[in-house]
Protein backbone atom coordinates (compact mmCIF):
# COMPACT_ATOMS: atom_id res chain seq x y z
CA UNK A 1 0.00 0.00 0.00
CA UNK A 2 3.04 2.22 0.63
CA UNK A 3 3.81 2.75 -2.94
CA UNK A 4 0.56 4.22 -3.52
CA UNK A 5 1.12 7.03 -1.69
CA UNK A 6 4.94 7.72 -2.03
CA UNK A 7 4.71 10.89 -4.22
CA UNK A 8 2.13 12.15 -1.71
CA UNK A 9 4.36 14.93 -0.38
CA UNK A 10 5.27 16.16 -3.47
CA UNK A 11 1.81 16.06 -5.24
CA UNK A 12 0.97 18.04 -2.40
CA UNK A 13 3.12 20.47 -0.72
CA UNK A 14 2.29 22.54 2.16
CA UNK A 15 4.48 25.63 3.44
CA UNK A 16 6.20 25.39 6.65
CA UNK A 17 4.11 25.67 9.09
CA UNK A 18 0.88 25.48 7.15
CA UNK A 19 -2.36 23.48 8.44
CA UNK A 20 -4.92 22.44 6.15
CA UNK A 21 -8.39 20.86 7.08
CA UNK A 22 -8.99 16.86 6.91
CA UNK A 23 -12.21 15.34 6.83
CA UNK A 24 -11.95 11.22 8.02
CA UNK A 25 -14.68 8.87 6.70
CA UNK A 26 -15.20 5.69 6.82
CA UNK A 27 -14.61 4.08 3.41
CA UNK A 28 -16.96 1.51 3.59
CA UNK A 29 -19.91 3.41 5.62
CA UNK A 30 -19.50 6.73 4.18
CA UNK A 31 -19.62 7.83 8.45
CA UNK A 32 -17.41 10.87 8.91
CA UNK A 33 -15.56 9.66 11.68
CA UNK A 34 -13.77 13.07 12.61
CA UNK A 35 -12.17 16.62 11.53
CA UNK A 36 -8.10 16.93 11.63
CA UNK A 37 -5.63 19.38 10.60
CA UNK A 38 -2.67 18.15 8.85
CA UNK A 39 0.87 19.66 7.62
CA UNK A 40 3.86 18.36 5.63
CA UNK A 41 4.70 16.14 8.25
CA UNK A 42 1.60 14.34 8.63
CA UNK A 43 1.23 14.17 5.01
CA UNK A 44 4.86 12.62 4.99
CA UNK A 45 4.10 10.22 7.75
CA UNK A 46 0.58 9.44 5.75
CA UNK A 47 2.69 8.83 2.73
CA UNK A 48 5.94 6.53 4.59
CA UNK A 49 3.21 4.28 6.60
CA UNK A 50 -0.49 4.58 5.20
CA UNK A 51 -1.88 5.20 8.35
CA UNK A 52 -3.69 8.49 9.48
CA UNK A 53 -1.62 11.07 11.10
CA UNK A 54 -2.62 14.79 12.07
CA UNK A 55 -1.44 17.65 14.04
CA UNK A 56 -2.51 17.42 17.79
CA UNK A 57 -3.24 20.93 18.77
CA UNK A 58 -3.35 19.96 22.96
CA UNK A 59 -0.11 18.57 21.86
CA UNK A 60 1.77 20.64 19.68
CA UNK A 61 2.95 17.90 17.40
CA UNK A 62 1.94 15.37 14.74
CA UNK A 63 0.78 11.88 15.82
CA UNK A 64 -0.72 8.72 14.44
CA UNK A 65 -4.00 8.10 14.62
CA UNK A 66 -5.03 5.16 17.39
CA UNK A 67 -1.00 6.34 18.84
CA UNK A 68 -2.62 5.72 22.26
CA UNK A 69 -5.81 3.72 21.43
CA UNK A 70 -4.58 1.12 18.94
CA UNK A 71 -7.12 2.71 16.42
CA UNK A 72 -5.30 3.16 13.57
CA UNK A 73 -6.63 4.36 10.46
CA UNK A 74 -5.61 2.84 7.06
CA UNK A 75 -5.90 5.08 4.20
CA UNK A 76 -8.12 3.84 1.37
CA UNK A 77 -8.24 7.09 -0.88
CA UNK A 78 -7.42 10.66 -0.42
CA UNK A 79 -9.07 13.50 -2.33
CA UNK A 80 -8.88 16.52 -2.91
CA UNK A 81 -11.13 20.00 -2.66
CA UNK A 82 -11.28 22.31 -5.82
CA UNK A 83 -9.50 25.27 -4.24
CA UNK A 84 -7.03 22.73 -2.74
CA UNK A 85 -7.04 23.88 0.83
CA UNK A 86 -9.08 21.00 1.97
CA UNK A 87 -8.43 16.96 2.26
CA UNK A 88 -11.26 14.32 2.23
CA UNK A 89 -9.21 11.16 3.56
CA UNK A 90 -11.30 7.21 3.28
CA UNK A 91 -10.17 5.21 5.76
CA UNK A 92 -10.84 1.75 7.13
CA UNK A 93 -10.60 2.26 11.06
CA UNK A 94 -9.32 -0.28 13.32
CA UNK A 95 -11.77 1.24 16.18
CA UNK A 96 -13.85 3.90 16.81
CA UNK A 97 -12.51 7.38 16.39
CA UNK A 98 -13.50 9.63 19.41
CA UNK A 99 -11.71 9.49 22.31
CA UNK A 100 -15.11 9.62 24.17
CA UNK A 101 -16.01 6.24 23.15
CA UNK A 102 -17.80 6.52 19.81
CA UNK A 103 -17.14 5.81 16.40
CA UNK A 104 -17.65 9.23 15.40
CA UNK A 105 -16.15 12.29 16.82
CA UNK A 106 -19.85 13.44 15.75
CA UNK A 107 -21.91 11.58 18.01
CA UNK A 108 -24.26 14.78 19.34
CA UNK A 109 -27.22 15.52 17.08
CA UNK A 110 -29.06 18.75 18.16
CA UNK A 111 -33.10 18.50 18.02
CA UNK A 112 -35.67 20.65 18.90
CA UNK A 113 -34.79 19.70 22.68
CA UNK A 114 -31.34 20.37 22.50
CA UNK A 115 -28.39 18.32 22.06
CA UNK A 116 -28.63 14.45 22.48
CA UNK A 117 -26.39 11.80 22.37
CA UNK A 118 -27.32 10.06 18.30
CA UNK A 119 -25.33 7.14 18.73
CA UNK A 120 -24.32 3.95 20.83
CA UNK A 121 -21.06 4.10 22.53
CA UNK A 122 -18.68 1.80 20.82
CA UNK A 123 -15.83 1.07 23.08
CA UNK A 124 -14.83 1.71 26.95
CA UNK A 125 -12.64 4.66 26.99
CA UNK A 126 -11.03 4.55 30.89
CA UNK A 127 -10.11 0.80 29.46
CA UNK A 128 -9.01 2.32 26.21
CA UNK A 129 -7.24 5.43 27.81
CA UNK A 130 -6.66 4.50 31.39
CA UNK A 131 -4.11 7.30 32.22
CA UNK A 132 -6.43 9.73 31.14
CA UNK A 133 -9.39 11.71 33.21
CA UNK A 134 -11.89 12.83 30.81
CA UNK A 135 -13.78 15.83 31.60
CA UNK A 136 -16.58 15.90 29.25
Amino acid sequence: MQEIWSGLPEWLPLPAGKLIPAIIQDAATGLVLMLAEVNQEALELIAATGRVHYYHPHKRKVVAKGEASGHFQALIEMRLSCRGDQLLLKVRPAGGACELGYASCFFRRFTPDGWETADPKAFDPDEVYPEIAFSH
